[in-house]
């Protein structure tokens, strides 16, 4: 039994959500450092990966340097995941925890707050990975809008940051882990590496890869 739980064991998928400025980047970070500091084997991700071709084509629509349909941007950004999908399951399957700044939830909340059904909006993503544990850093709009205000991106505009707001209480479940944001940042931290440790155990110990959004 021993040697099957060796073979079995693997990195975590950990999945950040929330509003932008809700703090997701900057304690992404942090349990990078926390968990390479424990001696994990360690990688922090985002999307969109502005890095690939479709990524690139995504980057400059969010800079406001190119206009494209609403449901063709969601399949961008879609399909930037899915770029991803085989190497992100080989690095978990060798061990490796993987952080991530935004997946699925994102694209889903984001498109649907522009009023694209969310059942086609989750379409696109079904058979990807499914997150391990999903923490969401709750923090209101307006709140997030006082640290430093929002930038020039096409999506970061208060009255659309309240849609997506709401898109991501349609979206949450049991499993998500709900994180007050609005705490001081080593209190927050202190949460996400108590939630993160549990998740990276059970992963340790032979949890099965899911699919997300099969049924």
């Amino acid at each position: 039994m021993e040697s099957n739980n060796k073979i079995d064991s693997r990195g975590a998928l950990i999945v950040l959500e929330g509003l932008d400025r809700c703090g997701k980047t900057s304690q992404c970070s942090r349990l990078l450092s926390y968990l390479e500091e424990l001696g994990h084997s360690v990688e922090s991700w985002r999307f969109p990966d502005r890095n690939t071709g479709v990524g690139q084509m995504i980057s400059s629509y969010l800079e406001n340097k190119s206009h494209l349909d609403d449901h063709a941007i969601h399949l961008l950004f879609s399909a930037n995941r899915w770029e991803k999908r085989s190497l992100m399951e080989s690095k978990l399957k060798s061990g490796t925890t993987l952080i991530i700044d935004r997946y699925s939830f994102s694209g889903v909340a984001f498109s649907s707050a522009k009023g694209l059904d969310v059942e086609w909006c989750k379409a696109p993503e079904a058979g990807l990975l499914a997150p391990d544990i999903v923490i969401y850093l709750d923090i209101s709009p307006e709140k997030a809008a006082e640290r430093g205000g929002y930038g020039g991106e096409r999506y970061e505009q208060l009255e659309f940051q309240k849609r997506v707001a709401q898109s991501y209480k349609m979206l949450r479940d049991s499993t998500w882990k709900i994180v007050d944001a609005t705490l001081p940042i080593e209190d927050v931290e202190k949460q996400l590496r108590q939630i993160v440790m549990e998740c990276v155990l059970k992963c340790q110990k032979g949890k099965p890869f899911v699919e997300l959004w099969q049924n």
